[in-house]
């Protein structure tokens, strides 16, 4: 991960601590993280946390404060096990936890805190509906179903085979599947896979002992992979059994 961005990252004392986080907050939200260099856990915590902070592009704000050398703040939030995180805004403990979380966790505890700006800001992109818009409001947040869908019937024009991917991050539903549908159509229409799987089982029977065939095999399978992977997965099986 590159440097973070200025200001979305400090390091706090007790003699900051009341600057630093509790009138910042009244402005940003703050996070504290309480570490210590001796803490396993805080050396994983550390890394992670910075990182969805730094997605936050300066919404939150991420105080590290080392109980160590800083008694004050670590007697203010009660301490008793480390890593401990704590959110404030306008002066308060919002939210909070203890010990090392995965990184998904993470992102919704600060998205937690920036929940109104952040669906603003994905409204207001999804309104303006071009493809680069739609892709700015997916990197916020991949799993924005109205900015997936736009997104996808965009590419489903001339590039089909990307809606598959993007479809992946969201919630499957009726109106996913048929736009996956959609796709996979457009990428392997219905006559060329029949092609396809005429040709495969015409090959199963001599994979094994023929190189050529064996390469044409896999080749077909890569193809139908594109725009029917759950039959390609069904062939690749078949494949197996007939070579071992």
């Amino acid at each position: 991960m590159g440097p973070l961005a200025w200001g979305v990252m400090i390091d706090v004392t007790d003699a900051t601590f009341q600057t630093e986080v509790i009138e910042r907050s009244s402005q940003t939200p703050v996070v504290v993280d309480l570490w210590a260099p001796w803490c396993g856990p805080c050396k994983t915590l550390g890394p992670l946390i910075e990182k969805v902070v730094d997605e936050t592009n300066g919404r939150v704000v991420l105080a590290k404060v080392n109980v160590d050398e800083n008694p004050q703040v670590s007697a203010a939030f009660q301490v008793q096990s480390i890593p401990a995180v704590y959110a404030l805004v306008n002066g308060q403990v919002v939210d909070g936890f203890m010990g090392a979380q995965p990184e998904d966790k993470l992102r919704e505890f600060t998205n937690k805190l920036i929940a109104g700006e952040l669906a603003a800001e994905l409204e207001a992109l999804v309104g303006i509906g071009n493809e680069e818009s739609l892709r700015k409001a997916i990197e916020v947040d991949p799993t924005y179903k109205p900015a997936v869908v736009a997104l996808a019937r965009i590419l489903l024009v001339d590039r089909a085979s990307e809606v598959l991917e993007l479809l992946e991050a969201v919630e499957s539903d009726d109106e996913i599947e048929q736009l996956a549908d959609e796709a996979r159509q457009a990428v392997l229409p219905d006559d060329a896979r029949t092609g396809i799987e005429h040709e495969l089982t015409t090959l199963l029977a001599t994979v094994k002992g023929d190189d050529e065939a064996r390469q044409r095999f896999v080749e077909l399978l890569e193809e139908l992979t594109a725009g029917d992977p759950a039959a390609a997965g069904e062939w690749r099986r078949k494949l197996s059994t007939q070579l071992y």
